[in-house]
Protein backbone atom coordinates (compact mmCIF):
# COMPACT_ATOMS: atom_id res chain seq x y z
CA UNK A 1 0.00 0.00 0.00
CA UNK A 2 1.19 3.51 -0.74
CA UNK A 3 1.27 6.31 1.52
CA UNK A 4 2.01 9.71 1.65
CA UNK A 5 1.59 12.66 -1.01
CA UNK A 6 2.82 13.13 -4.87
CA UNK A 7 2.66 16.40 -5.26
CA UNK A 8 0.66 18.23 -2.70
CA UNK A 9 0.19 14.84 -0.40
CA UNK A 10 -1.57 12.26 1.22
CA UNK A 11 -1.58 8.69 1.45
CA UNK A 12 -4.25 6.21 -0.35
CA UNK A 13 -5.21 4.14 2.37
CA UNK A 14 -8.10 2.15 1.85
CA UNK A 15 -14.97 8.31 3.76
CA UNK A 16 -16.72 11.50 4.82
CA UNK A 17 -19.75 14.00 4.46
CA UNK A 18 -21.62 16.47 1.65
CA UNK A 19 -21.25 20.24 1.50
CA UNK A 20 -20.11 22.82 -0.22
CA UNK A 21 -22.14 23.26 -3.85
CA UNK A 22 -20.02 21.73 -6.96
CA UNK A 23 -18.37 24.18 -8.90
CA UNK A 24 -16.03 26.03 -5.56
CA UNK A 25 -13.23 27.99 -7.40
CA UNK A 26 -10.17 28.23 -5.34
CA UNK A 27 -7.48 31.24 -5.90
CA UNK A 28 -4.49 29.25 -5.97
CA UNK A 29 -2.25 32.62 -4.73
CA UNK A 30 -4.48 33.05 -1.60
CA UNK A 31 -4.42 29.39 -0.73
CA UNK A 32 -0.80 29.56 -0.10
CA UNK A 33 -0.56 32.93 1.38
CA UNK A 34 -3.34 32.74 3.60
CA UNK A 35 -4.69 30.93 6.67
CA UNK A 36 -6.74 28.19 5.14
CA UNK A 37 -10.61 29.22 6.23
CA UNK A 38 -9.71 32.63 4.43
CA UNK A 39 -8.49 31.36 1.82
CA UNK A 40 -11.46 29.34 1.26
CA UNK A 41 -13.75 32.32 1.85
CA UNK A 42 -12.14 34.84 -0.08
CA UNK A 43 -11.46 32.35 -2.97
CA UNK A 44 -15.07 31.02 -3.38
CA UNK A 45 -16.04 33.24 -6.22
CA UNK A 46 -12.48 34.32 -8.18
CA UNK A 47 -12.13 32.35 -10.77
CA UNK A 48 -8.80 33.92 -12.11
CA UNK A 49 -6.94 31.29 -11.86
CA UNK A 50 -9.36 28.15 -12.79
CA UNK A 51 -8.79 26.12 -9.86
CA UNK A 52 -12.66 24.16 -9.69
CA UNK A 53 -12.69 21.41 -6.86
CA UNK A 54 -15.96 19.01 -6.81
CA UNK A 55 -16.85 16.17 -5.28
CA UNK A 56 -15.29 13.47 -7.06
CA UNK A 57 -17.43 10.06 -8.41
CA UNK A 58 -16.48 6.54 -10.16
CA UNK A 59 -15.77 8.16 -13.32
CA UNK A 60 -12.93 10.23 -11.94
CA UNK A 61 -10.84 6.50 -11.17
CA UNK A 62 -9.27 6.29 -14.04
CA UNK A 63 -8.08 10.01 -13.93
CA UNK A 64 -7.04 9.27 -10.36
CA UNK A 65 -4.99 6.37 -11.15
CA UNK A 66 -3.13 8.32 -13.68
CA UNK A 67 -2.02 10.81 -11.05
CA UNK A 68 -1.18 8.09 -9.02
CA UNK A 69 0.82 6.46 -11.25
CA UNK A 70 2.54 9.55 -12.27
CA UNK A 71 3.13 10.62 -8.58
CA UNK A 72 5.62 7.53 -8.40
CA UNK A 73 7.09 7.99 -11.58
CA UNK A 74 7.97 11.55 -10.68
CA UNK A 75 9.41 10.27 -7.21
CA UNK A 76 11.40 7.83 -8.59
CA UNK A 77 13.05 10.19 -10.94
CA UNK A 78 14.42 12.20 -8.16
CA UNK A 79 16.01 9.44 -6.32
CA UNK A 80 12.65 8.51 -3.93
CA UNK A 81 12.40 5.04 -3.78
CA UNK A 82 11.29 4.40 -0.46
CA UNK A 83 7.92 6.54 0.10
CA UNK A 84 5.81 5.20 -2.70
CA UNK A 85 8.33 2.41 -3.91
CA UNK A 86 8.94 1.62 -7.66
CA UNK A 87 5.66 -0.36 -9.46
CA UNK A 88 2.85 2.20 -10.43
CA UNK A 89 -0.32 2.40 -8.53
CA UNK A 90 -1.94 1.11 -10.92
CA UNK A 91 0.18 -2.07 -10.95
CA UNK A 92 -0.11 -3.18 -7.41
CA UNK A 93 -2.26 -5.78 -6.42
CA UNK A 94 -5.87 -3.92 -5.32
CA UNK A 95 -4.48 -0.90 -6.30
CA UNK A 96 -7.12 -0.53 -9.02
CA UNK A 97 -9.74 -2.06 -6.82
CA UNK A 98 -8.89 0.15 -3.80
CA UNK A 99 -9.20 3.63 -6.16
CA UNK A 100 -12.58 2.55 -7.15
CA UNK A 101 -13.60 1.65 -3.83
CA UNK A 102 -12.59 5.68 -2.89
CA UNK A 103 -14.85 6.52 -5.40
CA UNK A 104 -17.67 5.05 -4.77
CA UNK A 105 -17.49 3.89 -0.68
CA UNK A 106 -16.21 6.98 0.43
CA UNK A 107 -16.33 11.37 -0.20
CA UNK A 108 -13.93 11.79 -3.14
CA UNK A 109 -13.01 15.38 -4.25
CA UNK A 110 -11.47 16.43 -7.44
CA UNK A 111 -9.55 19.81 -8.44
CA UNK A 112 -9.57 20.53 -11.81
CA UNK A 113 -7.78 23.59 -13.76
CA UNK A 114 -9.56 24.61 -16.69
CA UNK A 115 -11.54 21.27 -16.87
CA UNK A 116 -8.47 18.73 -16.10
CA UNK A 117 -8.08 17.07 -13.18
CA UNK A 118 -4.71 17.91 -11.43
CA UNK A 119 -5.48 16.83 -7.99
CA UNK A 120 -7.83 14.54 -5.69
CA UNK A 121 -8.43 14.20 -2.38
CA UNK A 122 -10.74 11.62 -0.06
CA UNK A 123 -11.95 11.97 3.27
CA UNK A 124 -13.09 8.90 5.20
CA UNK A 125 -14.29 8.50 9.35
CA UNK A 126 -11.15 7.23 10.36
CA UNK A 127 -7.86 5.83 9.45
CA UNK A 128 -7.38 2.70 7.73
CA UNK A 129 -7.44 -0.53 9.87
CA UNK A 130 -4.61 -1.72 8.14
CA UNK A 131 -2.24 0.69 9.34
CA UNK A 132 -0.74 0.89 13.13
CA UNK A 133 -3.32 4.23 13.87
CA UNK A 134 -5.03 4.39 17.04
CA UNK A 135 -8.52 5.69 17.26
CA UNK A 136 -9.21 9.42 17.46
CA UNK A 137 -11.25 8.55 20.40
CA UNK A 138 -14.43 11.47 19.26
CA UNK A 139 -15.70 11.92 15.76
CA UNK A 140 -13.23 12.76 12.87
CA UNK A 141 -12.79 13.66 9.77
CA UNK A 142 -9.39 11.32 8.19
CA UNK A 143 -7.55 12.30 4.98
CA UNK A 144 -6.91 8.90 2.83
CA UNK A 145 -6.12 9.94 -0.05
CA UNK A 146 -4.48 13.59 -1.18
CA UNK A 147 -2.76 13.64 -4.59
CA UNK A 148 -1.56 16.57 -7.44
CA UNK A 149 -0.39 16.52 -10.82
CA UNK A 150 3.37 17.53 -10.22
CA UNK A 151 3.29 19.15 -13.74
CA UNK A 152 0.93 22.16 -11.66
CA UNK A 153 3.23 22.42 -9.10
CA UNK A 154 3.23 25.66 -7.52
CA UNK A 155 -0.52 26.67 -7.90
CA UNK A 156 -1.83 25.50 -4.36
CA UNK A 157 -3.14 22.55 -5.36
CA UNK A 158 -2.71 20.08 -2.18
CA UNK A 159 -3.33 23.39 -0.15
CA UNK A 160 -6.65 24.27 -1.99
CA UNK A 161 -7.79 20.65 -1.37
CA UNK A 162 -7.00 20.55 2.32
CA UNK A 163 -8.67 23.66 3.24
CA UNK A 164 -11.92 21.89 1.19
CA UNK A 165 -11.24 18.79 3.69
CA UNK A 166 -11.88 21.33 6.90
CA UNK A 167 -14.48 22.93 5.16
CA UNK A 168 -16.39 19.73 4.58
CA UNK A 169 -15.02 18.48 8.71
CA UNK A 170 -16.59 21.67 9.86
CA UNK A 171 -19.75 21.71 8.15
CA UNK A 172 -20.21 18.04 9.15
CA UNK A 173 -20.30 19.28 12.57
CA UNK A 174 -17.09 17.54 12.98
CA UNK A 175 -14.26 19.31 15.05
CA UNK A 176 -10.84 17.05 14.44
CA UNK A 177 -9.60 16.63 11.06
CA UNK A 178 -6.50 13.97 10.85
CA UNK A 179 -3.95 12.83 8.17
CA UNK A 180 -0.89 10.72 7.84
CA UNK A 181 1.72 10.64 6.00
CA UNK A 182 5.77 9.72 5.25
CA UNK A 183 8.01 11.18 7.66
CA UNK A 184 11.39 10.12 5.63
CA UNK A 185 12.90 11.94 3.31
CA UNK A 186 14.53 14.99 5.77
CA UNK A 187 10.16 15.24 7.25
CA UNK A 188 9.40 17.83 3.75
CA UNK A 189 5.91 16.18 3.50
CA UNK A 190 4.93 16.72 7.47
CA UNK A 191 6.42 20.69 7.07
CA UNK A 192 3.63 20.45 4.25
CA UNK A 193 0.84 19.51 6.25
CA UNK A 194 2.42 21.83 9.18
CA UNK A 195 1.92 24.93 6.71
CA UNK A 196 -1.68 23.87 6.26
CA UNK A 197 -2.68 24.10 10.00
CA UNK A 198 -1.89 20.79 10.58
CA UNK A 199 -0.01 20.10 14.24
CA UNK A 200 1.89 16.33 14.26
CA UNK A 201 0.60 14.31 16.72
CA UNK A 202 1.99 10.13 17.02
CA UNK A 203 4.70 8.36 14.98
CA UNK A 204 4.22 4.82 13.89
CA UNK A 205 6.28 2.01 11.52
CA UNK A 206 3.93 0.71 8.87
CA UNK A 207 7.09 -2.56 8.59
CA UNK A 208 10.32 -0.14 7.55
CA UNK A 209 7.97 2.84 6.51
CA UNK A 210 8.19 5.86 8.88
CA UNK A 211 5.17 7.33 9.15
CA UNK A 212 3.63 10.54 11.00
CA UNK A 213 0.02 11.27 11.95
CA UNK A 214 -1.21 15.31 12.09
CA UNK A 215 -4.34 16.35 13.27
CA UNK A 216 -5.69 19.92 12.84
CA UNK A 217 -8.84 21.35 14.81
CA UNK A 218 -11.78 23.06 12.55
CA UNK A 219 -14.25 23.73 14.97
Amino acid sequence: MPRSGAAGPGRPGSSGTGGIADGITWCSTASRTLPPRTAYASCVNDTTYGLRIRPGGPADAPAVLAMLDSAVAWMNDRGNTEQWGTTPYSHRPGGVARVERYMTENAPYLAELDGAPVGALVLDSGPSPQMPIAPAGEPERYVRLLVSDRRYAGRGIGAALLARAAEETRRAGVQLLRVDCWAGGGGGLVAFYERNGFTPTDRFLSGAWPGQVLARRVG
